[in-house]
């Protein structure tokens, strides 16, 4: 056999041997990380839970899901252990690397409208503002608008008395 035909059975096997390899890693990597939890943690589990861990066993970890919810889980099904700033930031909304105060964006508009003593003292603020709508005794706030309206064909609701 020469060497020409056994090359593509040596570059499979070394393919092989570098998918494996990268795999066994990352399982490693899961494993130190699994090992590095310990009391008071934040993880998110596999399933997408955020909890604080309060035991960790040997092939378990008791994880505190909420106000006196504990949960059981297998080490597998811990996804990632989050450093507390991570942690603080996701479950409770925490920031604290913020960068100025002056870039928060409020939650109401109230800030954004003006303020100024010159846009409050404008005249004309506090009038009443005519809609054009029919005045207390029930007439028409101008003709032209009622011989519009008696113009246009009126709506049925279908029904037609020619049957």
């Amino acid at each position: 056999m020469s060497l020409l035909t056994l090359l593509p059975f040596i570059v499979l096997i070394g393919a092989m041997f570098l998918m494996t390899r990268s795999a066994k890693k990352k399982q490693q990597q899961a494993a130190d990380m699994r090992n590095q939890m310990q009391p008071g943690s934040g993880i998110r589990t596999i399933g997408g839970m955020y909890a604080t861990v309060k035991e960790v066993n040997e092939d378990t970890v008791l994880v505190d899901a909420g106000p006196g919810v504990d949960l059981l889980f297998a080490k597998n099904a811990i996804g990632a252990v989050l450093t507390d700033d991570e942690y603080n930031r996701i479950v409770h909304g925490i920031e604290h690397d913020l960068k100025s105060d002056a870039d928060i964006v409020p939650d109401d508009a109230s800030s954004l409208t003006a303020t100024d003593e010159s846009a409050a003292d404008a005249p004309g603020d506090d009038k009443a503002v005519d809609l054009g709508k029919k005045d207390a005794a029930g007439e028409p706030a101008d003709e032209a608008a009622e011989a519009k309206t008696d113009a246009q064909p009126k709506k049925t609701d279908g029904d037609s008395e020619a049957k």
